[in-house]
């Protein structure tokens, strides 16, 4: 079914991107708040899109497609806005490069194997860094605007590197898979 309630969660996501951008243009600490509500609703939807869609069987091609799309989409566009504004910077740049890098090269090879027919399941190490970036990412766009007692900066960068290093573990993961049906 084209337009179940998962697909529309998916593609609520895909809308608030613009909204996550926009935020950025907001004045002083009210834009880092919207901006964390945006990421934060967004990653709500993502929860109840795979949890609607197992609990209720409306599993489709579309949502498989959609939704890590929606998913790397909603990452890029945060990691480039703060990149951007210098909400990350420094070596920090390095991590947000590397996770979108890896993002790009496992979607390519995920293609390249689909039509092998091949699946390369998500690991709980990948997982894993997905959570943690997701934190990373939330940190980060707080930022400045999160009370003294919560360094959300360092928190943020923090998670941004353990992120990075894990995706570069995961990504070396998927790879070294994939190749095996390359060759």
């Amino acid at each position: 079914m084209l337009f179940n309630l998962p697909n529309i969660l998916t593609l609520a996501r895909i809308l608030l991107i613009p909204l996550l951008v926009g935020s950025f243009y907001i004045d002083g600490h009210t834009g880092n708040w919207v901006g964390f509500a945006i990421f934060t609703l967004a990653g709500v939807t993502d929860f109840f899109d795979g949890y609607l869609a197992r609990r209720y069987q409306q599993n489709s091609k579309l949502g498989a497609f959609m939704d890590p799309v929606a998913d790397k989409l909603l990452i890029a566009a945060a990691l480039m806005m703060m990149v951007a504004v210098e909400r990350i910077s420094g070596y920090s740049v390095l991590a947000a490069v590397v996770i979108l890098c890896r993002e790009f090269l496992v979607s390519g090879l995920r293609e390249f194997l689909a039509e092998l027919k091949v699946s390369v399941p998500v690991t709980k190490l990948a997982k894993w860094k997905t959570t943690i970036q997701i934190f990373a990412l939330g940190f980060l766009l707080v930022g400045d605007a999160a009370p003294a007692a919560i360094p959300a900066i360092v928190i943020g960068d923090t998670c941004l590197w353990l992120a990075a290093i894990l995706t570069l573990y995961t990504g070396y993961d998927y790879l070294r898979a994939g190749l095996k049906h390359m060759t």
